[in-house]
């Protein structure tokens, strides 16, 4: 097994997997932890190997693991989230840039140009990054009513925003009329 997280292509075996695993170090954790704004990052591991595709190409399988404490979205509290996340990468030789300024994302994201190595950090920490919570919520915790309007007048609430809400008004009126 590698403990190395780059590999150079031209010396990866073909004929056989080249499995690795990264544990990053404390320091290494800390660094993580600050780039992607977390609280906290303890147990991260990415276990898996690197596979000849073809003659050119290469497909690297994996298994993300790791703990985060990230802020809630709603108070602030940390909220405690593990994260066990397959990663696939694949690895094209003849990979190429889109042309266009603006162009549709393929269903597929798992392609990557394939360099003259591949740093199995990095793919980690991006992995790492997709696979957070994007709005961690402590358990319980909820948006409560906020209310914005000149002193003395009644506070739009969330119903009277929905769009059939003034419908159910005159509806009512209507029947008090009656």
């Amino acid at each position: 097994m590698s403990d190395l997280s780059t590999l150079r292509v031209a010396d990866l075996p073909q004929n056989s997997p080249t499995a690795f695993e990264l544990r990053p170090s404390a320091r290494q954790l800390e660094e993580i932890r600050d780039a992607l704004g977390l609280l906290g990052l303890r147990k991260l591991s990415f276990v898996g190997e690197l596979r000849a595709q073809g003659k050119r190409d290469w497909v690297l399988t994996a298994k993300l693991g790791a703990t985060v404490i990230q802020p809630c979205v709603v108070t602030l509290d940390p909220v405690t989230t593990r994260i066990e996340a397959p990663v696939r990468r694949i690895f094209l030789a003849n990979w190429t840039e889109p042309d266009e300024p603006e162009f549709e994302m393929p269903e597929d994201d798992e392609t990557e140009a394939l360099g003259p190595e591949i740093d199995l950090d990095q793919v980690m920490r991006e992995a790492l990054s997709l696979a957070l919570p994007q709005y961690p919520r402590k358990d319980g915790a909820h948006l409560g009513d906020a209310n914005y309007t000149e002193p003395g007048k009644q506070a739009m609430t969330d119903e009277d925003a929905k769009p059939f809400a003034g419908l159910a008004s005159l509806r009512d009126a209507l029947k008090k009329d009656e």
